[in-house]
C-alpha cells in the first residue's frame, strides 16, 4: 500500500458541526518533515553525492521515509497511526483518518475527542486540544507548526461564525481559494462578464446540444483543468455551483468552443457571488408543522428493524438530527434522456453532503425517476447514519426525507399502496422497508420549497436565491 491519510470532507464538516453542537474547542496543527518521522519499509539504496563532503561517492542506507520513495506515505499514515493508538485514540471504521477516544468534561458531559488526519495536517477537536498537541511534541517529540484555531483547511477559509442567542459556530469558504483562480481565468480569457452572470449556467442551457467546433488539445487540456477548479471549490462548500459543475464535467473528455463559453460563464457567476460561505448550524430543527404518516408495517415487513453496527462505540455527546431533501430532474439530458437525481443532506441545520449525477437508466415518467432518486437518497442516508454511528454520535430518531413527487410519497408511506410498475420494484422496496425499520420518515414537500431542486436544473436567479438561501450564508 503506498497512499497517505486522507480524511473525507464529509468526516471534516461532521467535526465541525459537532464541535459547535458539544461546545468544544477545534485547534489545528501541521506536523513539519512528517514523513521523516517514519522508518521506511524497503531497504533503499543510495551513492552519496558531493553533498556529502568527504563521504562522497560511498554506499548509504535510506532509514527514513523519504519525501519521493514510493512507500514513504504508507509508512508515515502507520507510524503516526501507532502513537495515536499509544494515546487511546482508536481509528473509526467508517473512516479510517478519523480517531477518536471517549473524553469528559469537567462539568461531567460525557463526549468523544477526534483527530482528523489528511497527510500531514491534523484537526483535533477536543475540550483540551492544546494538551493532545502539547503530549505529540513534549512525548513523541513531533514538530507542530501553525498551532492554533483552524483558519484554513484544504484550501478553504474557516471562520468563527456569530449567531443569535450569545452562540457560535464555524464556517467554512472557498473564497479566497477562488479570489486565487479568478486572476489566471481572466489573465487567459478576458475580464469576466459579470452583468450578466445571475446563475451559474444560463437558464435552459443544455450543452448536449451544443454543435460548435472542438476545442484544440490546449483548449481541452485548459477547459480540464477549469472543470477540476469548480470541482474542488464544490467540495469547499459552494453548493450552488454542483449541478453547472458536474453538467460541465461530463464533457470533459471532448469538450467544444461552447462548452467552453459557458465554463466562463461560471467564473463570472463566482466573480459576482464569491462571499457565499457554508456554516455549520447546530440547532435541532422544528418539524411539528410537518404532517409525518405511520403506519404498521408488520404485516408487509415483518421483523423489519435498524442494522446496529455491533461495534459501534457507545454514543456520547448530544444528538444529531438528519434532514434530506431529493429531487429528480426527469429526463432533463435531451440526447440519451436521462433523468438527474439531486440530493442534500443537512445534520441539524446544517449542509454535510450534497450529490448531483445523472441517472444510470431511462425512467419513462417523472414518477420513475423521482422513486430512483428516492432510493439513491435512502441508501445515502443509511450510510451516513452508519457513519455518525461508527463516530459515537448519537442519532435523534428517524431521518427526515423530504420529496416533491405525491405519488411516490404515497407508495413509499402507505403500507397498502401498490406499485404499479413492476420495473421500479427494487426501488419499491429498498425505501418501504427502510421506513417500515424506521431509519426514515418521508414526507412531501412542494417542489417551491425543495432545496435540492438547484442540484437538478438550471433555475431562474430568483429561485437560485431562495434555494442559496437554505444551505448558504
Amino acid at each position: 500500500m503506498t497512499y497517505s491519510s486522507v480524511v473525507s470532507r464529509e468526516s471534516v464538516r461532521i467535526a465541525f458541526l459537532i464541535a459547535a453542537l458539544n461546545d468544544i474547542d477545534l485547534l489545528a496543527a501541521d506536523v513539519g518533515n512528517a514523513y521523516l518521522n517514519a522508518p521506511t519499509k524497503e531497504k533503499v539504496y543510495i551513492i552519496t553525492g558531493p553533498e556529502f563532503g568527504p563521504e562522497e561517492g560511498r554506499v548509504a542506507v535510506v532509514v527514513r521515509a523519504l519525501y519521493g520513495l514510493k512507500s514513504s506515505g504508507a509508512q508515515w499514515r502507520s507510524h503516526f497511526a501507532s502513537t495515536l493508538r499509544d494515546l487511546g485514540f482508536q481509528s473509526c471504521l467508517a473512516d479510517p483518518d478519523v480517531w477518536l477516544r471517549p473524553a469528559t468534561k469537567a462539568s461531567g458531559d460525557e463526549y468523544y475527542e477526534y483527530i482528523l488526519v489528511y497527510v500531514d495536517d491534523l484537526l483535533v477537536c477536543s475540550h483540551n486540544a492544546a494538551q493532545i498537541l502539547q503530549e505529540l511534541q513534549d512525548r513523541y517529540k513531533y514538530r507542530l507548526k501553525d498551532v492554533g484555531p483552524p483558519k484554513r483547511y484544504l484550501g478553504a477559509k474557516i471562520d468563527r461564525f456569530e449567531l443569535d442567542h450569545n452562540c457560535s459556530t464555524w464556517s467554512l469558504s472557498a473564497q479566497e481559494y477562488l479570489e486565487k483562480a479568478l486572476p489566471i481565468v481572466e489573465q487567459r480569457q478576458g475580464t469576466l462578464p459579470i452583468n450578466k452572470a445571475h446563475t451559474p449556467l444560463p437558464s435552459g442551457y443544455h450543452p448536449e446540444l451544443d454543435e460548435s467546433s472542438f476545442l484544440s488539445p490546449d483548449g481541452v487540456e485548459l477547459y480540464q483543468s477549469y472543470v477540476g477548479t469548480l470541482r474542488w471549490a464544490v467540495e469547499l462548500g459552494r453548493i450552488d455551483l454542483t449541478f453547472a459543475t458536474s453538467l460541465m464535467a461530463r464533457f470533459a473528455a471532448c469538450p467544444r468552443e461552447g462548452h467552453m463559453e459557458n465554463i466562463i460563464h461560471i467564473f463570472a457567476y463566482i466573480k459576482k457571488h464569491i462571499r457565499s460561505k457554508l456554516v455549520f448550524y447546530p440547532y435541532i430543527r422544528d418539524w411539528s408543522n410537518v404532517q409525518w404518516i405511520e403506519h404498521e408495517w408488520d404485516e408487509f415487513y415483518p421483523g423489519a428493524q435498524e442494522v446496529i453496527p455491533p461495534n459501534a462505540p457507545t454514543p456520547r455527546g448530544k444528538p444529531v438530527q438528519i434532514n434530506l431533501f431529493c429531487d429528480a430532474a426527469h429526463a432533463n439530458d435531451y440526447i440519451t434522456r436521462r433523468s438527474t437525481t439531486g440530493i442534500i443532506i443537512f445534520l441539524n441545520g446544517a449542509p454535510i453532503s450534497w450529490y448531483s449525477k445523472r441517472q444510470n437508466t431511462i425512467e419513462s415518467s417523472t414518477f420513475g425517476s423521482e422513486f430512483v432518486a428516492l432510493k439513491i437518497a435512502t441508501e445515502q442516508n443509511e450510510a451516513l447514519r452508519y457513519k455518525l454511528r461508527m463516530l459515537g454520535i448519537p442519532i435523534a430518531g428517524a431521518s427526515n426525507v423530504f420529496c416533491d413527487n405525491k405519488s411516490v410519497v404515497q407508495n413509499v408511506t402507505d403500507p397498502a399502496s401498490t406499485l404499479s410498475k413492476k420495473h421500479n420494484a427494487i426501488c419499491y422496496h429498498k425505501v418501504r422497508e427502510s421506513v417500515a425499520a424506521g431509519v426514515q420518515r418521508i414526507a412531501f414537500e412542494k417542489g417551491m420549497y425543495n432545496v435540492a431542486d438547484f442540484l437538478t436544473k438550471n433555475l431562474v436567479p430568483s429561485k437560485l436565491k431562495d434555494c442559496c438561501r437554505c444551505a448558504l450564508f
